[in-house]
């Protein structure tokens, strides 16, 4: 692992935590890092959400969902107040003090994501306040909405992280995440780091699976592995117009979504296992498209995130990518479920440190920002 970022005395030593909860809402991922001298994990766990606000944060993320501002302000509270108590739960169940920790980086449950059009905006719910106030944790978040202002897409943040601690001047490598939604940073050995999103990930498989066999996700494949890719409805999937967009750009569950995989469906029969087979598919077939084509001399890709566990997507990877090395980042000294979340608490040091967190390159905006919001604790 390359550990390369400069430093700066004040926090780069510091213990942070950062909490991350995606599209995919199959729990908060929360690790204690520390990046300097080396990158140790301190501590990782998942802590899974209350299914009552999983349904509603599945309700309201819909782009047809009628939303209430009543609705969204509870639940901005509600998530700030179970953020807050997986703080403290990670805590004691890592025997670490609060005080010990330099800050908390909380992406925040992405609502909505529209950085297109005439009024481009990214919302994450979480308040952050309610985290430092229950917490006493300097807490930072709202990590996004900078770049959007800049002209970017604010998404995908995570490439800066991923050059700082994977990139190999020896070879030309791409960083895999798939979450809900897939996204790929690259990573040349010569040339500049870019990243952008691929489409689906686990999210359409997750929420087939949930409505066809009442599971939150596709445990180990079993039941995309008892159904066969149906062609025809994989080449409906794969005509979608943003498939085509040139990067940099981003997405998220209000444009994948049941309904759309319904639309592309009218007409056909299709099997709920061969439904589930085709959406595999379809995440493998995004992904090693957008590679090939905007990095073909890649020679490694590291996959982290929850599908890195499925393997009948990771098999249709190999099969799509060979010869290219396929590994997991647990290869490089960080477990491939908690990348992301290791990634937002780089980035509140990064805030902390005053220091840009985007890359104009990946993201679209204007130049290099220094990105989130800090909620002080207590004073």
């Amino acid at each position: 692992m390359n550990n390369k970022d400069s430093a700066t005395p004040a926090f780069d030593s510091g213990l942070f935590l950062g909490l991350m909860s995606g599209t995919s809402l199959d729990g908060v991922d929360a690790v204690l890092i520390r990046f300097q001298p080396t990158l140790q994990v301190v501590f990782a766990r998942t802590y899974d959400l209350p299914e009552a606000l999983v349904k509603n944060l599945l309700a309201l993320s819909q782009t047809d969902a009628q939303i209430h501002l009543d609705a969204v302000g509870r639940l901005d509270t509600e998530l700030g107040q179970c953020f807050a108590t997986i703080v403290r739960r990670c805590l004691q169940d890592a025997g670490v003090k609060a005080d010990a920790v330099t800050a908390i980086g909380s992406h925040g449950q992405t609502l909505r994501h529209g950085p297109n059009g005439a009024h481009p905006f990214t919302m994450q719910l979480g308040d952050a306040h309610i985290i430092a106030e229950q917490s006493g944790i300097d807490t930072v978040a709202d990590f996004r909405r900078r770049d959007v202002a800049a002209g970017g897409q604010g998404a995908p943040l995570v490439p800066a992280f991923h050059s700082a601690v994977f990139s190999n001047a020896d070879e030309n490598r791409a960083i895999l995440n798939i979450g809900g939604i897939a996204n790929l940073t690259l990573l040349p050995r010569d040339g500049q780091v870019r990243g952008f999103d691929t489409g689906p990930g686990n999210g359409m498989m997750d929420a087939w699976c949930r409505v066809h066999r009442n599971k939150n996700y596709d445990v180990d494949g079993e039941f995309a592995a008892a159904g066969s890719v149906h062609a025809e409805l994989l080449r409906r999937c794969l005509d979608e117009a943003w498939f085509a967009l040139p990067p940099p750009k981003s997405t998220g569950r209000d444009q994948f979504h049941l309904a759309w995989l319904e639309s592309k469906m009218q007409g056909l029969d299709v099997s709920p296992a061969d439904v589930q087979s085709t959406l595999t598919a379809l995440t493998a077939h995004t992904i090693a498209n957008a590679l090939r084509n905007e990095m073909p001399a890649c020679q490694r890709l590291l996959v982290c995130g929850g599908g890195s566990h499925n393997p009948v997507l990771m098999q249709h990877l190999n099969d799509l990518l060979t010869p290219m090395q396929i590994d997991t980042s647990s290869a490089y000294g960080l477990d491939p479920d908690y990348v992301e979340a290791a990634a937002f608490a780089w980035l509140a040091r990064e805030a902390l440190s005053k220091r840009p967190g985007n890359l104009p390159a990946v993201t679209g905006a204007k130049g290099l920002r220094v990105l989130g919001v800090v909620y002080p604790k207590q004073v």
